[in-house]
């Protein structure tokens, strides 16, 4: 590497410190190594409805069908981890409680890939990528150095722990690399443990089908019934396997205001009444659209159905002439399971 790929490097790591990023790797551009577990995870079923990952399959396991001369891949690390003072927003992953992360983290390499372009001269073109490109961002990111990938298959930094976003740039600029980081999780099995609804099918293998995560919010119909206890009451996301990782104990709050909440979520039974205007209104521009409307009520009847409480049963018959058939069916759904335990009048 040359003294000008160095000093880039270097300066690009200050830059994207400047924009508010928490860390920057840079690793080489060419096919990730999992490229064939990907495929394999595939095969297996294990993504569910997400059919958009197999179309996308071919651009995914090669950063140049993206970038014609790519030639290396800057990943950068946003922490979403709340403050301790945050307000609270009990069944809602952390990560969804600000501005949606795909238009914070594209701005931001859009704005790193115009001044890498500057400061490098010539022909220098690159691409952003967040996580819905066709881009296996998690394996690049690890390649890059900047984390590793835990059990739970999420990627790990120390400082960090796995509560940060991921963005990409694709680049034809030749830029110093840094060096992968060995796995640091050891024994532990702790996330493996913890997950409600058993979706590990083994130390760094998901089974989304099963995950909360993907029920929540990529699932668009009614979801199994042997599965729908295990929920408990998430509402869109879970963070169960995150909240056991030790490396998560150690990280320290976000600095990025765009994440922070200025009030408590809405508890379930008011997010039952929301109609369709209501809903747009409350959550444009945020990622907890991307659940819809039908899901996010209909999440929110199971959890009432799990959770119970005095509002359940009022908000829960009212869902009932809902005119969303997987919310009807959610709220009946959970009726009934307050009828069994003994908190349903009717």
């Amino acid at each position: 590497m040359s003294l000008a790929g160095s000093v880039l490097r270097a300066a690009l790591g200050e830059r994207a410190q400047a924009l508010g990023f928490d860390r920057l790797a840079v690793g080489p551009a060419t096919p990730p190594e999992h490229g064939d577990a990907f495929d394999a995870w595939l095969a297996a079923g294990y993504a569910g409805s997400m059919r958009y990952l197999a179309r996308g399959r071919e651009d995914r396991r090669d950063p140049a069908r993206l970038l014609s001369g790519v030639r290396s891949v800057v990943a950068v690390a946003l922490s979403y981890k709340p403050a301790p003072d945050d307000p609270a927003w009990p069944g809602v992953a952390d990560y969804a409680r600000g501005r949606d992360y795909h238009d914070v983290l594209r701005e931001r390499l859009d704005t790193l890939a115009r001044w890498l372009g500057e400061a490098a001269g010539g022909d220098v073109r690159s691409r952003a990528a967040v996580d819905t490109s066709a881009v296996l961002e998690r394996d690049l990111a690890a390649r890059a150095g900047l984390g590793w990938i835990g059990k739970n298959t999420n990627l790990l930094a120390p400082g960090l722990g796995s509560l940060f976003f991921i963005g990409i740039l694709l680049t034809t600029a030749a830029l110093e690399q840094d060096e992968p980081l060995p796995d640091r999780c050891g024994t532990c099995t702790a996330c493996l443990d913890a997950c409600p609804t058993e979706a590990f099918v083994g130390p760094y293998v998901l089974d989304a089908r099963r995950c909360i995560s993907y029920l929540t919010i990529e699932h668009r119909g009614p979801i199994p019934e042997p599965l729908r206890a295990g929920l408990g009451e998430w509402i869109f996301g879970c963070d169960v396997c995150q909240d056991v990782c030790p490396w998560n104990a150690k990280a320290a709050p976000s600095r990025e205001p765009a994440w922070r909440a200025g009030a408590p979520s809405e508890a379930p039974a008011a997010l039952l009444a929301l109609d369709a205007d209501a809903f747009r209104a409350r959550f444009r521009g945020t990622a907890i659209s991307r659940a819809k409307r039908a899901g996010l009520l209909r999440n929110a009847a199971l959890a009432l159905g799990n959770a119970g409480g005095p509002e359940a049963e009022a908000a829960l018959e009212r869902a009932r002439a809902d005119p969303e058939e997987i919310v009807r069916e959610a709220a009946a759904w959970a009726l009934a399971q307050l009828l069994q335990r003994g908190n349903y009048m009717k």
